[in-house]
């Protein structure tokens, strides 16, 4: 059926792409979310310390 450089290849394909499958699911479940939300906590964070420096200068 397979000679062995064939079953190497096939083995080779089968390792690259189960790796790439889980690097997707740790990317899309992991990675790509904690990315967003940190980003959009320091964006609120920044525009929180915008409204505060805002109203001490209205302030002064």
């Amino acid at each position: 059926m397979f000679e062995f450089d064939q079953y190497l290849g096939f083995l080779a394909f089968l390792t690259i792409l189960t790796i790439g499958f889980w690097l997707m699911i740790f990317l899309l479940t992991f990675v790509i979310p904690y990315w967003v939300f940190g980003s959009a906590i320091e964006r609120f964070k920044e525009i929180r310390e915008e409204k505060k420096a805002k109203r001490e200068a209205e302030a002064n």
